[in-house]
């Protein structure tokens, strides 16, 4: 066990390199070398609410030279660093942005006021900074965050004198008629775009001329895109214009642009797509021009995902290897096991078939009920109704799981020399409670590496839809009211993982496949499901299940946590013989990563 001891301390130094190293990395990258100074705001808005934003202020932007200002909004249940691309591409370029947290996210107040905008409150705080060209203000929002830029010009419509110049709906609708039914232009003089994924889930629908209602592969063909591009002109006759085209017209005796960009991704890859910050790029640079013109193709925010992605990593050995040293500790020496746990054997084929088929069976099962209790759950009167959907099938995963196991138990295992006792299962009560002890202890330092980093550097660990962030002091109240369901999950899934699935049925000499097998089904309904809706879409451009596209794509960031957190239980159990230690962490930081990146609305 010594051999493990020198290992973990090895491999916590390198943990807290990585991180260390994506921190630095990410700060000298969305600072653009020093170029450009951010700062992490909490705005007091005129509609009464807190608003958590990062400003980005380019060195050339001053009260004498003052430049153009873009704001940038997430979408429905992200945060400001989803607009990451756009934020670091803009401020390279020499434009002030500033990335908002909308209302009921991230760090801004949970203020649900129909009258809350997020978009407009940010439009007019940067209209009164003296640094900022008032009249070369732009916003631009993904999703929800496109709603709310409608929202805005629609209050700004309201104003004597007009703030906002420019609007590039990111994989949104424009408004295109009036009350009435009739095609319009409320945009009126502003410049306007359209960032139209070829495959968005939610988006760029409409019923064509035959009566066919189509999703968004055929949204350039129909009235809506033609009519927008056409400034609000009914486009039947009118010539067929096409994306990527800049058009241009005089309105109000001003010359405005209306453009459509037309990338073949689906909804949420647009926060990870070169093609959309490109677009996003040309966009503007077409609006205002650049101050700080730098080639729309030459982009720096990958190597930023990158970096942060090697924080992920980071913070995943970090977890491991510290739980593994604090066995080390007087107080919690007693829940190391003496010799590292080794598979069990199995050589007859029942106890294959049982090993293959309950692994089966449990990604059966949960792939068969995600996408009803999803359904209930978001449907339920609580505050964060995406954390309540996933935990109940996390929950009802976990019950299934420990069914399992009692049916193999008491069908197979116990005939065939399985012990509870010496597996890990049955544990003394005082070991219990070192267990959720420590647990407390290494989910609490593993996850204060997180606020260093953004203490220190403003980073976090991430990539695409799944982030380990930094939160204030009322997300601990959310994490206690959804952890019940996490704890079910997470413990079964342990326990599962080790005490009844570690063996010899991949092979004696490599046990580490065991590990990777269990993981991957561990992960496997967070593949198919949507595995199976996008291979339809892309195939036949109409979703498998549309009425349910939303929960479909919740499952990108889970295939990681699932994977991941199946490797990190075997990982501690091979030095612990205890499953209830991962499985508590697991649900504990699990937990909170859900509730930090969601909308909360009580």
């Amino acid at each position: 066990m010594e051999k493990v001891k020198k290992a973990a301390k090895k491999w916590l130094c390198i943990s807290i390199s990585l991180m260390l190293l994506s921190a630095i990395a990410v700060s000298f990258i969305q600072t653009d070398g020093g170029k450009v100074s951010m700062k992490d705001l909490k705005i007091e808005t005129d509609d009464g609410y807190a608003m958590s934003c990062y400003l980005f202020l380019p060195d050339g932007a001053s009260a004498e030279s003052p430049a153009p200002a873009v704001v940038t909004s997430h979408g429905y249940l992200n945060n400001k660093e989803m607009q990451d691309a756009n934020y670091v591409e803009l401020a390279r370029r020499g434009y002030v942005v500033l990335a908002i947290d909308q209302p009921m996210h991230g760090n801004s107040e949970n203020h649900s006021s129909a009258s809350a905008n997020g978009v407009y409150q940010g439009a007019l705080a940067l209209s009164r900074m003296p640094f900022v060209d008032a009249s070369r203000i732009g916003v631009t929002g993904h999703s929800m965050g496109g709603g709310s830029c409608n929202s805005a010009v629609a209050q700004d419509n309201q104003n004597e004198t007009r703030i906002i110049s420019a609007v590039l709906l990111n994989c949104a609708d424009a408004t295109y008629k009036d009350a009435d039914g009739n095609y319009t232009d409320v945009y009126g003089s502003r410049d306007v775009g359209i960032l139209a994924a070829q495959y968005d889930e939610f988006f760029h629908k409409f019923t064509d001329d035959s009566g066919i209602a189509r999703e968004a592969p055929y949204f350039l063909t129909g009235s809506n895109a033609q009519s927008f591009l056409n400034f609000g002109a009914d486009p039947d006759g009118l010539e067929t214009r096409a994306a990527y085209q800049v058009y241009r017209q005089q309105v109000d005796g001003e010359e405005a642009i209306r453009v459509i960009y037309n990338p073949d991704i689906i909804h949420p890859w647009s926060h990870f797509s070169a093609k959309s910050t490109a677009s996003t790029i040309e966009f503007f640079e077409e609006a205002f021009g650049a101050p700080n013109p730098i080639a729309a193709s030459s982009q720096m925010w990958q190597f930023k995902e990158a970096f942060n992605f090697v924080g992920v990593i980071g913070f995943v050995v970090f977890l491991v290897s510290f739980a593994t040293l604090m066995l080390y500790t007087p107080a919690f020496a007693s829940l190391r096991a003496e010799t590292v746990v080794q598979p069990a054997e199995v050589t007859d084929k029942k106890g294959k078939i049982w090993f293959w088929g309950s692994l089966a069976a449990g990604a059966l099962f949960s792939m068969l009920i995600y996408r009803w209790i999803l359904k209930v759950g978001t449907s339920m009167p609580v505050a964060q109704t995406e954390s309540m959907g996933i935990g109940l099938w996390a929950c009802l995963c976990g019950l299934f799981t420990i069914l399992s196991m009692v049916v193999f138990y008491f069908a197979y295992g116990k005939k065939h020399g399985l012990d509870l006792a010496e597996r890990g299962v049955k544990l003394p009560l005082k070991k219990l409670a070192k267990t959720v002890l420590l647990a407390a202890i290494v989910a609490a330092v593993t996850y204060g590496c997180v606020f260093v980093a953004d203490y220190f550097f403003k980073a976090d660990f991430r990539i695409w839809t799944l982030a380990i962030k930094a939160f204030e002091a009322d997300k601990l109240g959310n994490a206690l009211a959804y952890i019940w369901l996490f704890l079910v999950f997470y413990v079964a899934a342990s326990v599962s993982v080790n005490c009844f699935n570690y063996n010899t049925v991949c092979g004696k000499k490599h046990p580490w496949v065991n590990g990777l097998v269990v993981a991957l089904f561990a992960a496997l309904p967070a593949i198919v499901l949507p595995a199976a809706q996008y291979i339809t879409y892309f195939t036949s451009k109409a979703m498998l299940w549309p009425a349910s596209a939303m929960h479909v794509l919740w499952l990108f960031p889970v295939i990681l946590i699932l994977f991941a957190s199946a490797l990190v239980s075997r990982c501690l159990y091979k030095v612990t013989k205890n499953p209830y230690l991962a499985g508590i962490i697991s649900a504990i930081i699990i937990t909170l990563i859900t509730v930090t990146n969601t909308c909360t609305t009580r």
